[in-house]
C-alpha cells in the first residue's frame, strides 16, 4: 500500500486501531487465484510480537491456505467519508479521507484445546460486560463441541504493518475546519467519525 509519510500512521496507534476495529478481511492466495473472508479477530501482544487470532467455517476453502502460509494479509478499515472541495477556501479537486491498516504475517492452524481457549477468549471479550452474558462455561459441552466441528481456527503471526491516516493532514487551519464543520452536518456515521478524529489531532482549533 503506497502511503505518503504525512499519512503514516505511528506502529503502537496501528495496534491500537486493530483492537478497535478487529472485523477484518482475511487475505490469501491459492493457485494464484486471491481468496477472501470477512472476520472478527482477536488481536494480542506477548512478548513484543504481535499475534491475531479468528475461526473461519469448515467449509470454507480458504483453510487450505492458512497452515504454514508466510504471506497472509490483514486489512482492517476504519471510518472514510468523502471530502468535497466545495469545502476548501481556493480550488481543488475532491478527495476521500479514511483510517486503514494492513497487516502482514505467517498463519497456523490452532489445535482443537488452541481453539477453546481462543473462543473462551473472545467470548470473554464480547459477552463478560453483558447482564446474563453467555460464556463459555454457560454453554452445554455438547453443543460447544458439535460447533467446533464446524470451524477451523487460527493465528497469525504479523510480522509486518502498513497504516494509513489520510485525514486532509495537508489542509491548512481554515480548511480544516471547514471540513470538520461540514461533516458534522451529515447524518453518516462514518462522516460523524471521521468528524471527530480529525478534531481530536488539532484539539486547539476547536477551544
Amino acid at each position: 500500500m503506497y502511503i505518503p509519510k504525512k499519512y503514516r500512521m505511528g506502529h503502537a496507534e496501528a495496534v491500537q486501531f486493530m483492537k478497535i476495529y478487529p472485523f477484518a478481511l482475511l487475505v490469501t492466495v491459492d493457485e494464484h487465484r486471491p481468496l477472501a473472508t470477512h472476520i472478527p479477530l482477536e488481536i494480542r501482544e506477548k512478548e513484543g510480537k504481535i499475534f491475531a487470532t479468528g475461526h473461519i467455517a469448515y467449509g470454507n476453502m480458504q483453510k487450505k491456505t492458512l497452515d504454514n502460509n508466510r504471506d497472509v494479509l490483514l486489512v482492517f478499515q476504519g471510518p472514510h467519508a468523502y471530502i468535497s472541495s466545495s469545502w476548501y477556501e481556493c480550488e481543488e479537486v475532491p478527495t476521500w479521507d479514511y483510517l486503514v491498516v494492513h497487516a502482514y504475517g505467517t498463519a497456523r492452524i490452532l489445535t482443537k484445546d488452541e481453539l477453546k481457549s481462543a473462543l473462551d477468549t473472545m467470548l470473554t471479550h464480547y459477552e463478560s460486560h453483558r447482564e446474563n452474558g453467555r460464556l463459555w462455561n454457560t454453554f452445554h459441552p455438547e453443543l460447544l463441541e458439535s460447533e467446533m466441528k464446524g470451524i477451523v481456527g487460527f493465528e497469525i503471526e504479523i510480522t509486518s504493518i502498513q497504516a494509513a491516516a489520510k485525514m486532509s493532514q495537508n489542509r491548512n487551519d481554515t480548511d480544516y475546519k471547514s471540513i470538520v464543520a461540514e461533516l458534522e452536518k451529515s447524518k453518516e456515521q462514518g462522516d460523524i467519525q471521521v468528524a471527530q478524529w480529525m478534531r481530536e489531532q488539532r484539539k486547539g482549533l476547536f477551544e
